[in-house]
């Protein structure tokens, strides 16, 4: 897999790719990560990314003809399947697009600023908007690595146990289960017998049991009748 990243500020983004599991998948080669910085694509002298906005209003507006540039310099080199634009008011980050997209080969993610993109760059540019919560930051940086990570550590090959992914809370529609490790006693507070008594069918009805318990109690909607 490949993953293309136009930012306004790559440092913020490189840390999160310098250690764990995210490191290990580039030195793998299981991932390829590219940052690009969008002021190098702009045309005039300022290197200026933004402007204000037609009809009055606050902010700043991210200009469309940089991020145009700079999409198709990287179509030029290669087939993309989707280009992705992080966005506050975008489609909610859940599990089952993380396990979509981490099928895919090539990936572009456009880092938001300011008041956001010219709407021209989400009409004609984007092929999915993705937001990481109902809430603003600053920029798309820290949202885009949120996504990354999501993604990489589900290819084939990242995790030491691929089994590992496939019990994260939301692959079965559920959260996880509570999970326990040594000492099994600790100043009394004790793991529950049935995780010692190596009785495998029961410790599977028992998981199953305290993850509808644990979804029915922090997130009913996730059992909610989706008719």
């Amino acid at each position: 897999m490949r993953i293309d990243i136009i930012t306004l500020f790559p440092e913020l983004l490189r840390s999160p790719f310098e250690a764990s599991i995210l490191k290990r998948a580039i030195k793998a080669k299981k991932v390829v990560i590219d940052f690009h910085t969008l002021r190098d694509y702009a045309q005039n002298k300022n290197k200026q990314v933004d402007d204000y906005p037609f009809g009055g209003g606050a902010g700043m507006v991210m200009k469309i003809e940089p991020i145009d540039l700079c999409i198709r310099h990287l179509k030029k080199e290669r087939t993309y399947d989707e280009v992705i634009y992080l966005t506050p008011d975008g489609e909610q980050l859940n599990q089952s697009i993380s396990n979509n997209l981490s099928t895919k080969k090539n990936i572009i993610i456009l880092c938001g600023h300011y008041k956001g993109v010219d709407q021209r760059v989400r009409d004609h540019l984007i092929t999915r908007e993705i937001s990481i919560g109902d809430f603003v930051l600053s920029g798309g940086e820290l949202a885009a690595a949120v996504l990354c990570d999501s993604i990489i550590r589900l290819i084939p090959g990242v995790l030491g146990d691929e089994s590992s992914a496939l019990t994260d809370s939301y692959q079965d529609g559920l959260l996880a289960p509570p999970i326990y490790t040594r000492p099994a006693n600790y100043k009394g507070w004790e793991v529950p017998k049935i995780l010692t008594s190596g009785n495998t069918p029961e410790i599977e009805k028992w998981r199953e049991s305290q993850a509808l318990k644990k979804t029915k109690k922090s997130r009913p909607d996730l059992m909610e009748d989706p008719r």
